[in-house]
């Protein structure tokens, strides 16, 4: 584990499952009982209905490239660039902005709907981040 200069995630008690499953290899989604909707943020209510019987589950990992941005200008902890920042749509039908790993950086090797699955950037011994590389 290399030295993390970008800024690190706070977990809060509405988001600490998230983290810990991200912590053990696991994207962990939650889902509302009433509806059976998944959704992302975590948060302690449905987003739908706003009733709290709410469930966590975990993910498959699975999705898609649904839309994303190069950036080509220095932020601070960034390498140089260009770096894409990209909206992944999972399986189950949420979508959460992520970064996407061992894959050119540029439009012709970001094809949107080109699949994606979730690896894990282990940053500090409490936090590991999920990002997304390319399937075959």
């Amino acid at each position: 584990m290399s030295e993390y200069k970008k800024a690190v995630p706070r977990p809060t008690p509405e988001t600490q499952h998230f983290w810990d499953g991200c912590k053990d290899g696991k994207l962990i989604l939650q889902r509302c009982k009433e509806t059976g909707k998944a959704y992302f943020p975590p948060r302690p209510f449905s987003p739908f209905n706003g009733s709290k019987d709410v469930e966590t589950f975990e993910a498959s990992g699975k999705g898609k490239l649904y839309t994303y941005m190069i950036n080509h200008r220095p932020a601070r902890g960034f390498d140089d660039g260009p770096y894409a920042i990209a909206i992944v749509e999972l399986e189950e039908g949420v979508r959460m902005m992520s970064n996407i790993v061992d894959c050119d950086q540029t439009p012709e090797a970001l094809q949107l709907d080109m699949p994606l699955e979730v690896v894990f950037e282990e940053i500090s011994d409490d936090i590991s981040l999920p990002q997304f590389r390319p399937t075959s």
